[in-house]
């Protein structure tokens, strides 16, 4: 009898922690958004900022990988 019940609470005590752990995460987007707004205000590129963001996560050899094929295609194209 109380199955259903417990089902019921169960779910929706996930679905409220899924509300406030949404909350959190835009909470931190505005403040990386605010990071990245002093950056620019400061003078820094913020693509640039985002680029290096995206390269710090990579593994040093997977980088190393990326950047080798990066050349190969820029002179290929004959931008460098």
């Amino acid at each position: 009898m109380s199955g259903p019940n417990v089902a019921a609470d169960h779910l929706r005590l996930m679905i409220e922690r899924i509300e406030r752990l949404e909350e959190e995460k835009k909470g931190i987007g505005d403040d990386i958004r605010d990071v990245y707004l002093e950056g620019k205000a400061s003078g820094y590129d913020t693509k640039i900022m985002r680029q290096i963001i995206q390269l710090r996560k990579m593994q040093p050899h997977d980088r190393q990988e990326m950047e080798a094929i990066l050349q190969t295609y820029l002179s290929a194209l004959g931008m460098e």
